[in-house]
């Protein structure tokens, strides 16, 4: 059976630790885009075309409302 030695499971020690890390990184940080403003989202739909005046202004009066 192979012996390790202190100066073994030391490294064992700093790679499971560094492993850790890198999960905890990975985990906390954003990896999906952060979401554009309601407001802003209306406002490019406006932009293209994909919804009229009257659409525009009835969904831009109920999110201004739910402020």
């Amino acid at each position: 059976m192979m012996s390790w030695g202190a100066e073994g499971w030391i490294w064992m020690v700093v790679w499971i630790a560094a492993l850790l890390v890198m999960v905890w990184l990975v985990v906390r940080s954003p990896s999906h885009p952060v979401e554009a403003d309601a407001m802003e989202i209306l406002r490019v739909r406006f932009a293209r075309g994909e919804i009229n005046q009257q659409e525009f202004e009835q969904a831009r009066a109920i999110l201004l409302d739910k402020r």
